[in-house]
């Protein structure tokens, strides 16, 4: 056996582990009894010391020294690509910090369910804290001398930095906040949806609407947790949702949202299979299958009126007299308090806030003490509302308490990264309008599995995007231009 092929053997068994340990923390949050989070904190870091030292054994590096590029082929070339680059920042993290970060984490990750349903931001700030001076430990082994925060990043979003996304943001900024004041301005505002939603009857519709996605529950599964999230790669990909019976809306758009994050992983190549290449590129990538599912197709005029239709099957008659205004009330624009549930206009002002506020507490500007009122201040002034409570503030994320530094600004990556695809999808299938009226979404996205989710990570990120895109390099522009017009036509501007 050759060097290539021994590494590629040792990768496959990592791979494996790797979604056994991911497997922990889906059942972390969906069904594992509540008392077992002790337990379950030292099974984590049990696995991720296994884990870092599997990545980490000398004969990575052996192999990875003996193989010659040049009698590769491209997929090769990316398999190495990948393990190289992975063998080289894992072996900067000592293996004690990898294991105590998984055990704090999986412990945070509880205390942070507890604080944020008791509003008790003073219950949370201490296990916080642990998080964040070892992520800050992290950070410098893995910036060797560079900045901290550039290499948290780089966990999510290879290649990219801060100073790269603060110049996107602040192209963003401007006609956002303008397009917001003046849809808060128009004479025009949809009505909101209103009434009573019995929540298995929303469980039933969201497992309908994912297969019409195109997402295969042979393959995967719904179930419900307190934030939801896709989980798994190749064959077992899972996703979340939650419910609520004033809210339909919550459950059926967190669900379409992850059913782009598990189409990614589902529709990747099977010869990637617990290979390097067998899952989504990065997180600005994947969170452009989501927000594309989410927002362009799952929230356009002619998907909402075959929903509005569903909904009034399911539910009787509803409180919006027409698609029209159905259409409306999905994409109400509302100074929210709650990310995951913010209208399109003003979703990425959320993560902007987030983005500032983690990079401050990563370079040690902001104490973790002070994140609470850093954050009252900064909604107050970005939205013009005070914070009623830290569940509708500080406490709303569960990203910080897993120590995802770095990966708040994906979110915003993935929308830009969203209105080129869909800009370059709609150039090609002129006639995407029409499946979508007919609750026939999965036309639309195997356009994005046939050009961009097979393969997985293949390509760099911007690469796959700009390939996906006819040659086109991802800007902003689309995504600015895309909200324009669709809320110029819902609020009459």
């Amino acid at each position: 056996m050759d060097a290539y092929d021994a590494l590629m053997n040792y990768e496959r068994q990592t791979q494996a582990l790797a979604q056994v340990a991911g497997r922990l923390g889906w059942d972390q949050e969906t069904v594992m009894p509540r008392e077992a989070g002790p337990q379950r904190a030292e099974e984590s870091e049990a696995m991720e010391q296994v884990l870092h030292a599997r990545r980490t054994d000398p004969q990575v590096g052996d192999w990875l020294a003996a193989i010659d590029e040049n009698t590769l082929d491209a997929t090769g070339k990316a398999n190495l690509r990948h393990i190289r680059r992975g063998f080289e920042r894992t072996n900067r993290v000592p293996a004690k910090l990898a294991g105590e970060l998984a055990r704090v984490t999986s412990s945070a990750q509880r205390k942070w369910a507890d604080a944020r349903a008791e509003d008790d931001v003073a219950a949370f700030v201490p296990v916080l804290e642990q998080v964040v001076a070892l992520k800050r430990e992290e950070a410098a082994a893995l910036a060797d001398g560079g900045d901290l925060y550039d290499a948290l990043l780089d966990d999510y979003e290879p290649g990219a930095t801060q100073a790269e996304l603060q110049a996107m943001f602040d192209a963003l900024r401007p006609r956002l906040v303008d397009l917001r004041d003046r849809i808060m301005g128009s004479e025009h505002h949809p009505s909101a949806l209103t009434g009573a939603f019995d929540e298995q009857r929303q469980m039933k519709l969201t497992r309908e609407i994912a297969k019409a996605f195109g997402y295969d529950m042979a393959r995967g599964r719904i179930d419900k947790a307190v934030h939801p999230f896709s989980s798994g790669s190749g064959l077992d990909v899972r996703i979340t949702t939650r419910t609520s019976p004033t809210d339909p809306f919550g459950s059926i758009y967190s669900t379409i949202h992850e059913v782009g994050h598990a189409c990614y992983e589902q529709n990747i190549d099977d010869d990637y299979l617990l290979t390097p290449l067998g899952a989504g590129v990065s997180m600005g990538v994947h969170e452009s299958q989501s927000r594309i599912y989410e927002n362009q197709l799952g929230r356009s005029q002619a998907f909402t009126g075959w929903l509005f239709g569903k909904m009034s099957d399911a539910f009787g008659g509803l409180s919006v007299p027409d698609a029209e205004a159905f259409y409306g009330a999905v994409n109400r624009v509302t100074p929210g308090f709650i990310r995951t549930e913010s209208d399109e206009v003003q979703y990425n002002l959320h993560v902007l806030l987030r983005f500032d506020l983690e990079r401050k507490m990563i370079d040690g500007s902001l104490a973790v003490a002070d994140l609470e009122e850093a954050w009252n201040t900064r909604f107050e002034k970005d939205f013009g509302v005070r914070v009623a409570s830290p569940s509708e503030g500080c406490l709303q994320d569960v990203h910080w308490s897993v120590g995802l530094f770095g990966y708040f600004p994906t979110y915003s990556l993935g929308n830009v990264y969203a209105g080129c695809l869909m800009k370059a999808l709609r150039a090609q299938m002129p006639e995407v309008d029409t499946h979508l009226a007919q609750g026939e979404p999965e036309k639309a996205t195997k356009w994005l599995t046939d050009n961009l989710q097979r393969h997985g990570g293949l390509f760099e990120p911007k690469e796959v995007v700009t390939r996906a895109c006819g040659g086109e390099a991802p800007t902003e522009e689309p995504l600015l231009d895309y909200l324009e017009e669709k809320f110029s036509g819902i609020y009459r501007l």
